[in-house]
């Protein structure tokens, strides 16, 4: 899987619980634990919203949308 759909995928999966821990995330996608950190930081670092607590698990921050992609 590409990096840029496992990063799509991510926020969908983030966006559709309350809480999502690495761990739950890490095996819906089937990656390390360590490649949701990097992957959740990287998606931070590009501006979207996601709120993440140790030992908690991560959210996404309210009111945030994809924009539209292009083909």
């Amino acid at each position: 899987m590409r990096r840029a759909d496992r990063l799509f995928q991510l926020v969908q999966l983030i966006r559709g619980r309350r809480l999502s821990t690495a761990a739950h995330l890490a095996g819906r996608l089937a990656v390390s634990e360590r490649t949701i950190y990097r992957d959740v930081a990287e998606l931070q670092h590009q501006g979207v919203p996601i709120e993440g607590v140790a030992g908690v698990g991560y959210r996404l921050g309210s009111g945030f949308e994809l924009p539209p992609l292009m083909f």
